[in-house]
């Protein structure tokens, strides 16, 4: 096509322009389109900060964004992703967007959950604030499932860090009263039937947490029995789903005996699990890719999820 104006050439950007955002739109749906429940009046405006990677902090409107893979790759089996950033944000590109891609290389549909983060919030509802938007994302995900022809019985959750715990919070309170009964995705089950958690926060008690995450989460002197509710280790029970970890040894951030006491927990109740523990790797690694120290992990998680398949 041949531009031969400056009108031309303004008209041409601006419907390739308004193409674009319309397919990022498509591409990343609004959970609560109805109005966000248990919103902050008067919150802050939602920041996207790119320094090393691309940090959503501030988030209030929770979505799922699709990645979808090539048709003739796709399998049934999708996962939702949860970034991490200690409950205070999400490390959304690299534990979030790198990680949908690469799950769409070996045939899986991912999404990206962004989920609000609980330290500005107030009331007995403030620690259920990540958990809410996770269960509404399974929710909306199954319900809809046919239009991304994946199985809705096959839906795994996936968490790095502080994300890993809103995904293994999910795996263990996945039936918690979080929204009321005429709500219209009650009737759909939440649970994930498999979880995938990094380097993720498990604990609560002091000795073992990552402490950042506690205060957002759980604020100031919560208390015994809220520390122990979500001491998701403590929580494990015979319906907890398989769980695929992996942690580093010399994880400065959240202590490795998180994992750990994660895999014994699954090992007690007889869940299919598997724990890769790494002498050296730190924390906040996303895929690897330049950290020859870890970055055969997503092999290992591929062989696993190919295992789950063949059962």
């Amino acid at each position: 096509m041949s531009l031969k104006t400056n009108g031309s050439r303004l008209a041409f950007c601006c419907l390739i322009i308004f193409l674009s955002t319309k397919l990022s739109a498509q591409n990343s749906i609004p959970l609560y389109p109805e109005g966000v429940p248990h919103s902050i009046a008067e919150a802050p405006q939602e920041k996207h900060t790119v320094n090393d990677i691309l940090w959503i902090t501030e988030s209030r409107t929770p979505s799922i964004e699709v990645f979808l893979p090539p048709k003739k790759h796709q399998n049934k089996q999708p996962v939702i992703i949860c970034p991490g950033c200690g409950y205070h944000g999400l490390a959304y590109d690299l534990e979030g967007i790198e990680i949908a891609k690469w799950y769409n290389s070996i045939g899986y549909t991912a999404f990206v959950l962004k989920y609000r983060t609980p330290e500005r919030h107030t009331g007995d509802f403030k620690n259920k604030i990540p958990l809410s938007d996770a269960v509404r994302a399974m929710k909306y995900i199954r319900k809809n499932a046919d239009q991304w022809n994946i199985d809705p019985n096959n839906i795994g959750v996936m968490g790095f860090s502080a994300g890993g715990h809103l995904a293994s919070t999910l795996g263990t309170h996945y039936d918690m009263e979080v929204f009321p009964e005429n709500d219209p995705y009650h009737h759909i089950s939440a649970r994930p039937d498999f979880m995938v958690l990094i380097y993720p926060v498990i604990s609560m008690d002091d000795a073992y947490t990552h402490k950042g995450s506690k205060l957002s989460l759980l604020g100031e002197n919560p208390g015994k029995e809220a520390e122990h509710l979500y001491s998701n280790n403590e929580q494990v029970d015979s319906e907890t789903p398989p769980t695929f970890l992996i942690h580093c040894e010399d994880d400065k951030v959240v202590p490795v005996e998180n994992s750990m006491m994660m895999y014994q927990a699954l090992k007690e109740k007889n869940i299919p699990s598997e724990l890769h523990v790494f002498p050296n790797g730190g924390h906040g690694f996303g895929l690897g890719i330049t950290n020859s120290h870890i970055n055969i992990w997503p092999n290992l998680l591929e062989r696993w999820l190919n295992q789950l398949e063949e059962k």
